[in-house]
């Protein structure tokens, strides 16, 4: 594969009035590239290269330990999402190893991807290739390209929108667009999508977005942006195309053995790998027993993350997925660890088992991390539809398929509006716990103020977020490098 650098250069010099200024010193790009067939997937697979530093912490950890179903080991900074104590310079996260853990992180990570997104849709077009391939390439890159652009304004609201490479300064040093505007952006980028990228099959590589994923996100963006209708339309399309459905049990979700058959309900994930060369994530060494004493679990684990026993408690013991949580665990020596043992910070510690495997090399293991499932769609159906027009028959369908499929009873009619989507939401907590939502779920509903002052324990008895928390503040080595970029007036 090419290696793909396209290098801005800038001379730093001082003025007589030792005032810093940057000016143009050369401008180096790869115009003897995207000639060929393999120059435009080199391109393509640089584009997702950012995923890896993205899903190594980041993507899922700095938002669920942020929320009210897992914590963190009280060390190494992780404690400052909990506690909302965290700084616009992520002060505790500078080292390297908790770096990627940072919102720092999402931030570097995605717009490393728009870049990269960005130049493929301008310069493959013109490649000399089969046609219907380079549709495709392009249909991908859009569909990155918006994904990168949700990741990041629901973290951290009003961002940088570009959609064209950093050709010179004016193109490099770009100001903050209103998350209203980059959700009409991501709109634009998901019709392209779907226009070119193809139905699921077997045929599409693993990893890869197919039409039916570009629409899954169009109905996700479209929830966060409270608008019910596109929100329900999209849903809809996914639903009714037959490409994707319910695996008969939940818990065969998140069984590594079986991530193939899991993709008909697993629509786009993370996915990682055991082997060398190949990707992994650091969640599965953060959530098995610690001193890696769990051998079911992985390898290698360290007992950093636990799930509050409060959210244990609320499942219904009849709720299958209940059983992706664990108050006990059996160690290298077949003896049962009970759970006042499990951890050395608290005696009610319990387990998240949907990162499990058993037969990870060291830190690398293969179970993927779900960031599109087909469950999460029938939510957002269910909840769009009764924001649109009450708790309608068809709303209880959607979040009844999920409820059944986890051995519960379907919702009974007759709740409110209101209350039918309180329980829609509960509902997202109880599915899609560990999978980096629900924070998010509290910050888009505003609820995050009322729900996290009673999430918690033992090892964190205080949690008090304020109103700036509702978006993490734009790293502070990013507004010393753009003069057009201003911080969140919330952390200013």
């Amino acid at each position: 594969m090419k290696n793909i650098q396209y290098l801005l250069f800038f001379f730093l010099v001082y003025t007589s009035c030792n005032k810093l200024e940057e000016t143009p010193y050369s401008s180096i790009f790869t115009d003897n590239f995207y000639k060929t067939a393999s120059d435009a997937e080199a391109a393509l697979t640089a584009v997702y290269g950012p995923m890896t530093s993205l899903y190594s912490t980041a993507g899922t950890g700095a938002s669920d330990f942020s929320a009210d179903q897992i914590y963190p080991r009280p060390v190494v900074g992780r404690d400052t999402y909990t506690l909302f104590s965290y700084d616009p310079n992520y002060t505790t996260q500078k080292s390297f190893s908790r770096q990627f853990e940072s919102p720092e992180q999402i931030w570097q990570s995605c717009y490393s991807g728009i870049e990269k997104a960005n130049w493929v849709l301008l310069r493959v077009p013109a490649t000399n290739m089969d046609t219907v391939r380079r549709s495709v390439i392009l249909g991908e890159a859009y569909y990155l390209r918006a994904f990168y652009l949700w990741t990041l304004t629901k973290n951290f609201g009003d961002i940088v929108l570009k959609t064209s490479p950093s050709t010179n300064i004016d193109t490099a040093i770009v100001g903050k667009s209103t998350q209203a505007d980059v959700f009409k952006q991501i709109y634009l980028d998901l019709d392209q999508a779907v226009s070119k990228l193809p139905s699921y099959s077997a045929n599409i590589q693993k990893g890869r977005p197919s039409k039916e994923v570009a629409m899954a996100l169009y109905a996700k963006t479209a929830l966060y942006a409270q608008d019910w209708p596109t929100a329900l339309n999209e849903a809809k399309l996914v639903l009714s195309s037959g490409k994707y459905s319910l695996m008969a049990n939940v818990l065969d979700v998140y069984n590594v053995a079986k991530e193939d058959a899991a993709r008909q309900e697993n629509m786009w994930a993370y996915e990682c790998e055991s082997t060398t060369p190949g990707y992994s994530t650091q969640m599965i060494g953060l959530y098995g027993p610690r001193n890696s004493d769990g051998p079911a679990y992985a390898a290698t684990t360290y007992g950093s993350a636990f799930v509050y026993q409060a959210f244990f408690d609320s499942f219904n013991p009849a709720d299958l997925r209940r059983k992706l949580l664990d108050t006990n665990y059996i160690n290298k020596l077949g003896q049962v660890v009970a759970q006042k043992d499990i951890t050395p910070i608290t005696k009610h510690g319990v387990l998240l088992k949907k990162y499990m495997d058993p037969n990870s090399v060291g830190n690398s293991g293969a179970i993927n991390i779900p960031i599109l499932r087909l469950a999460d769609v029938y939510l957002i159906a269910a909840e769009a539809a009764a924001q649109q027009s009450g708790a309608t028959a068809e709303a209880y369908g959607y979040i009844n398929t999920v409820r059944t499929r986890a051995g519960l009873q379907g919702l009974t009619t007759g709740l409110g509006t209101a209350a039918f989507v309180d329980s829609v939401l509960q509902e997202r907590s109880w599915e899609l716990f560990g999978e980096g939502d629900r924070w998010y779920d509290l910050t888009r509903t505003n609820t995050y103020l009322q729900v996290i002052p009673g999430a918690v324990n033992d090892v964190y008895p205080t949690r008090a977020p304020q109103k700036k928390h509702r978006y993490f503040p734009i790293p502070l080595d990013e507004i010393n490098a753009n003069p057009k970029l201003e911080q969140n007036p919330d952390w200013k």
